[in-house]
């Protein structure tokens, strides 16, 4: 399994991805400091919290488990996070 270092920067970069996008978007598209840009980026830290949160959990039984279920975690969420976006742009 990775290391936990490693899980802790895919957190960063890809939630650091996602909300770049946003900016990019709003850029593009003539919409600085947007409503729906603000949410999915509010979304993106609030995930972002929780996951490294979770990281940083001590009381866990099965270590490989517990990571590789905030690795799923982040996936999933990204891909909503994602989702959302791909909608603003339409």
């Amino acid at each position: 399994m990775a290391s936990i270092r490693d899980l802790k920067k895919d957190i960063n970069f890809v939630l650091g991805d996602i909300i770049e996008a946003v900016y990019v978007w709003e850029a593009g598209s003539n919409n600085k400091d947007s409503d729906e840009g603000t949410v999915v980026i509010d979304k993106a830290i609030a995930v972002f919290d929780d996951l490294m949160g979770k990281v940083h959990q001590k009381d866990v039984e099965d270590n490989k488990a517990h990571f590789k279920s905030i690795r799923d975690e982040l996936e999933d969420k990204a891909t909503e996070l994602i989702k959302e976006l791909n909608k603003l742009a339409k």
